[in-house]
């Protein structure tokens, strides 16, 4: 029997079309579409949204999260839910690692719906974050009353715990898998004078400040300061406008800037900082023909399957910012590095054993091309004309994941170990805003 699947995203955009467009070439029933826009509106639940699907009382679905971007109602939404007066029970807070201390400048309910679009327009990810998680925690709990064992593709705990850079490093390096080492914990670095400081005394003089809940390039910033003149120079698609009468108002760019002046360097970090930043080591990477390259890795059912190198003459190299894409083949690269890079990413996802698909960053080292793990992107198979054996990311998903009984045969939804683990750790020490 085919195994039903909701979707909740946004419909009609290109992931909700790619993945009806894959079910349809494989001749499947197309997903059952739960709109963000109507959970968050409360026009519907989970459950009634079953019901009025006509979805038997036996039967469990696989459940998909996608990406709630790209949709300005939706983020509008999203930061109203995480303010401080927004009427939300505690028992959903809990997907939130670091989130003890308050947001900066929360904004409060009704004032977050009265925001008004302005495109590239960075307004208050930290809250953004927290109404997520926030959304996340009660689909958790709607999923729980409704099923005994939910079958998540990939489960808020683990979208939560990948969706923040500083869990997911924390995960990654506890296991022993390669990361960029982090310069220091999050609560000692509350300012940009703070991350100078920290950076010269470690004799530390490239860093990556990355917005933890940033997704892309959004929110990251490759910083480097000469140990002998002080000069900085900071390298993001991070952008403000400043104002005399009103806060400065931060943006996202698809084409890099290159600071160097002191004063606007400070301001960009300062916004990253008390948003909630990881602050990793610059990893020198491999190059291919004067330009740096990472790979994107698309793991499914705990095989590595689509992958593409991300080739950029700046130090970053999303896609979405027009670099250059090359198969790994046309890099020439030896099937032993590639399969180093596979395992690399196996490895990493199976540490989120309620995930069965992720897109994972693999940094190959310059010089020696051992494989780093950088980050792992729940949503990161959104990848365009790029094939494994035959089949393009969703239609590859479609074909190759189980059904709920194969997948509760060998074991299904294990208990997420490693992100308890790392709630635990967060909450002893206090945690920081997310």
């Amino acid at each position: 029997m085919e195994q039903q699947l909701i979707l909740i995203g946004n419909p009609g955009n290109r992931r909700t079309e790619g993945l009806q467009e894959a079910r349809r070439q494989l001749g499947l029933e197309p997903a059952l579409v739960i709109p963000y826009l109507d959970l968050l509106q409360g026009t519907t639940t989970l459950e009634e949204a079953c019901l009025r699907f006509g979805l038997p009382a036996d039967a469990v679905p696989m459940l998909r999260l996608d990406a709630p971007g790209e949709d300005f109602q939706v983020e509008r939404l999203l930061i109203a839910l995480g303010a401080p007066d927004a009427p939300v029970e505690k028992r959903v807070e809990g997907l939130l690692v670091y989130g003890a201390i308050p947001d900066p400048h929360p904004l409060a309910e009704e004032e977050a719906l009265c925001i008004r679009e302005e495109a590239g327009r960075l307004i208050h990810p930290s809250q953004w974050f927290r109404g997520y998680m926030r959304l996340l925690g009660r689909l958790e709990r709607e999923a729980e009353q409704l099923w005994p064992v939910p079958f998540w593709l990939n489960a808020p705990t683990d979208i939560a715990a990948m969706f923040d850079k500083r869990v997911t490093h924390r995960i990654l390096s506890g296991a022993g898998i390669a990361v960029p080492k982090p310069l220091a914990p999050p609560e000692e670095l509350p300012d940009s004078e703070a991350l100078r400081e920290t950076m010269l005394q470690k004799g530390k003089h490239r860093v990556f400040v990355k917005l933890a809940s940033g997704s892309g390039a959004c929110g990251v910033v490759a910083y480097q300061v000469n140990p002998r003149t002080g000069a900085e120079v900071a390298v993001t698609t991070l952008g403000v406008e400043q104002h005399l009468t009103r806060p400065p108002v931060y943006y996202n760019a698809i084409k890099p800037f290159r600071y160097t002046e002191p004063k606007l360097i400070r301001l960009l970090l300062n916004w990253l900082l008390i948003h909630g930043a990881h602050v990793e080591e610059w990893i020198t990477k491999a190059t291919y023909q004067g330009r740096a390259f990472d790979v994107r890795q698309l793991v499914v059912d705990g095989q590595a399957c689509h992958s593409i190198a991300r080739l950029s003459r700046t130090p970053i190299t999303n896609l979405h910012l027009r670099s250059e894409r090359k198969s790994l083949e046309e890099l020439g690269l030896s099937e032993e590095i590639r399969r180093g890079a596979e395992e690399s990413a196996e490895r990493a996802l199976s540490l989120f054993p309620r995930s069965l698909v992720a897109g994972v960053d693999v940094l190959l080292r310059h010089g020696t091309y051992a494989p780093v793990i950088g980050e792992l992107n729940p949503f990161g198979d959104l990848l365009y004309r790029v094939d494994y054996q035959g089949y393009g990311t969703y239609a590859w998903e479609m074909k190759r994941l189980p059904d709920y009984d194969m997948w509760r045969a060998r074991g299904g939804s294990p208990e997420p170990a490693e992100v308890a683990k790392a709630e635990g750790d967060a909450g002893a020490s206090g945690g920081i805003a997310p």
